[in-house]
């Protein structure tokens, strides 16, 4: 049972397809959605039929009699069905070994090696100094950190990534606000200041210039200040968050370092024009187009510095893959970052890849930072706690939960109600199913925990067994969102299989029962972990 069992069916259906001298394909193993169809099911007999010119169910049998011959007992009953599907039945024997095992993996159950020896880099979340740590951080830091446990748990070495804008405009207004008497919303109010007053705007420009040349010295005590005071309260949220990076880098350093990448390409890659130097994506790539690298004031953009950034990280640690995980608005945008460091970063191109997730809206609507309009962080972890009876880990699981539950590039409308709902689809009701589980432990004082096959296989038996799988597949596609749908249908099965059996009382079976308790408890704490959500034993 070491060897996840759908791969030793793809290995067994290989080797028979060699022995019967049919043409290697790429054929699926899957669960079907009906468990009476059996535990895996198979469409080889229906690929290989188009390419034979066969009748794919005469061609199912052929298969099905000859892997027959080399069943192992981990298989009860092989079986045709459908337009030509080989259904696989697993046997009790199995199921039992796979409760054992669960138990005796503990919180290591579930772990695989398959990225061992891949020092991946996880950037994510990237706050920036001066602004607030507003719900729309919550989807990049929840969806990063995630993805860095979920590559952990395939075997990679890890490292989180924090890349933060420390110097811009942004800033600039920012700090103009702050110079200007305005500490409160001082972004919002020197956006608007830039936006509608050009004495405002050149005097904003020219603090712009001052912070990158640190000339100024009360501009300089203004912005080292504030940048002080930001970093400092971002720290509260990640430990909030129960977010650790391991590096942090900031626009600042990594500007110096984009520039003069920019600047030895200039008749290479990059271009002058109008007194800035640009990057013309379409000369590469039909559907890119053109952006500023350095503006025409001499200033490295976002773009200069995203090069910067990612020499930056590589020259801390020598990754083999860099993750950069953002909103979907900046996907274009980063494809012609991508294009340019193809040019001038090769190596370090190749091992980036850039996902995007989408934006997380409450139901009230939109918000935004610029005109003060912000719903930060902290005030949606409150309002959620609040209806969690002031239980912060369940709140979390709560937030964490629905950000994860779909796909993720997807946009999400955030119901508060609903992610505190107990009654599924939510992260309470994995903590609640979690913490049941615990109970029934912690009561069951004299019975001997231990499996014995037993004439019924309930629905969470064949359920527990398929969690490496899940964490092997959710590693490879970058998609947690398959660790939360499998959890949630593991923990309805599990109240299923409460509901209808009793676990502590005078049965034999009992000590079977609280065998499967403890394995269920066991994938779902070590799934909760990949999630990045609190598994609390009572709540």
């Amino acid at each position: 049972m070491k060897v996840v069992m759908k791969k030793e069916l793809e290995n067994l259906i290989n080797q028979v397809i060699k022995e019967l001298s049919l043409a290697e394909s790429s054929f699926s193993v899957e669960h079907p959605n009906d468990l009476s169809h059996g535990d895996y099911s198979t469409n080889v007999a229906m690929v290989l039929a188009k390419e034979t010119k066969k009748n794919p169910k005469e061609l199912a049998e052929v298969i099905k009699d000859k892997l027959l011959e080399y069943k192992s007992e981990n298989i009860e009953k092989i079986e045709v069905a459908g337009a030509g599907f080989i259904n696989f039945h697993l046997s009790k024997n199995f199921f039992k070994k796979s409760i054992q095992e669960i138990i005796e993996g503990g919180e290591k159950f579930g772990r695989n090696e398959i990225l061992v020896g891949e020092k991946i880099m996880v950037e994510h979340t990237d706050p920036n100094p001066f602004k607030e740590f507003h719900i729309g951080h919550l989807m990049p830091n929840v969806i990063g950190s995630s993805l860095a446990r979920l590559l952990e748990w395939n075997g990679a070495e890890v490292k989180q990534a924090s890349y933060q804008g420390d110097v811009g405009l942004h800033v600039a207004k920012a700090v103009w606000a702050i110079k200007n008497g305005h500490a409160e919303n001082s972004y919002a109010v020197g956006h608007k200041a830039y936006e509608e007053n050009p004495e405002a705007k050149k005097e904003i420009e020219g603090i712009n210039k001052k912070i990158y040349d640190k000339s100024d010295n009360e501009i300089n005590k203004i912005y080292e200040d504030g940048r002080k005071a930001s970093l400092e309260y971002f720290e509260t949220i990640y430990k909030r968050l129960g977010t650790k990076f391991d590096f942090y880098f900031f626009e600042s350093d990594a500007g110096k370092i984009g520039k003069e990448i920019v600047e030895e390409n200039i008749g290479k890659i990059f271009e002058e024009s109008d007194g800035a130097v640009v990057f013309k994506g379409d000369k590469f790539d039909p559907s890119l187009h053109t952006r500023v690298f350095i503006n025409s004031q001499g200033l490295p953009t976002y773009e200069a510095k995203d090069l910067g950034n990612a020499k930056m990280k590589f020259d801390k640690y020598e990754y083999t893959k860099s993750i950069v995980v953002t909103g979907n608005e900046i996907k274009d945008y980063f494809r012609v970052v991508l294009e340019a460091m193809k040019m001038v970063l090769p190596n370090l191109a190749s091992i980036t890849k850039h996902l995007s997730h989408g934006m997380l809206r409450l139901t009230t609507g939109k918000m935004s930072s610029r005109t003060g309009n912000v719903v930060t962080a902290e005030s949606l972890i409150d309002e959620v706690k609040e209806k969690t009876e002031g239980d912060e880990d369940v709140a979390l699981g709560a937030i964490k939960y629905m950000i994860l539950r779909q796909s993720i590039g997807s946009d999400i409308i955030f119901d508060i109600n609903q992610s505190v709902s107990t009654e599924g689809d939510s992260g309470v009701y994995l903590q609640y199913a979690h913490a049941r589980a615990s109970s029934l432990i912690d009561k069951a004082t004299g019975i001997e925990i231990a499996y014995k096959e037993r004439s019924l296989v309930h629905e969470v038996e064949k359920l527990l067994y398929r969690f490496p799988e899940i964490v092997e597949r959710a590693g490879r596609e970058y998609a947690p969102s398959y660790v939360t749908t499998y959890l949630t249908e593991l923990a309805s099965a599990f109240n299923n299989f409460y509901a209808h059996e009793e676990v502590i009382g005078d049965s034999s079976e009992s000590g079977t029962r609280l065998a499967i308790v403890k394995a269920f408890k066991t994938v779902m704490k070590n799934g909760l972990d990949i999630l990045g959500i609190p598994a609390p034993e009572r709540i």
